[in-house]
């Protein structure tokens, strides 16, 4: 029995969440199986390949509006080991790096700092926003 679940998320950038899993040291596949409970597999447009038995899909919403859904095997606690429970840390990085990816395109300077609680602070500086 599969355990697959989607969350609709707003990845509107692969690219970006391709620089979050360099990041956190996850290969970002295209056309690849991505794993689940009991060797289920299933092919997605890119897969976030996690280190332990399971994998994250990545796909097109089903609202055709650009936007991505994120689609993985909960069981166990294995994903929310390696992402966070509801994919917290990766999203923290996707957005980090979609902010830094904005910016640097508008010309714009970006420091990024890690603070004790695990928060990350962007600073842009130059240019108009």
């Amino acid at each position: 029995m599969s355990h697959f679940t989607t969350i609709q998320t707003q990845i509107r950038d692969l690219e970006a969440l391709s620089d979050a899993c360099v990041e956190m040291g996850f290969p970002f596949l295209q056309n690849a199986n991505c794993r689940g409970y009991a060797g289920v597999t299933r092919l997605a447009p890119h897969v976030i390949q996690l280190k332990g038995p399971y994998d994250i899909a990545v796909e097109p919403s089903q609202e055709n509006d650009g936007t991505y859904g994120l689609t993985t095997d909960w069981w166990d606690g294995h994903v929310a080991k390696e992402v966070g429970i509801g994919y917290g840390r990766l999203l923290q990085s996707y957005g980090i790096h979609k902010t830094m990816r904005e910016a640097r395109s508008r010309g714009l300077r970006v420091h990024r700092r890690q603070e004790q609680d695990g928060s990350v602070l962007l600073t842009l500086e130059g240019g108009a926003l």
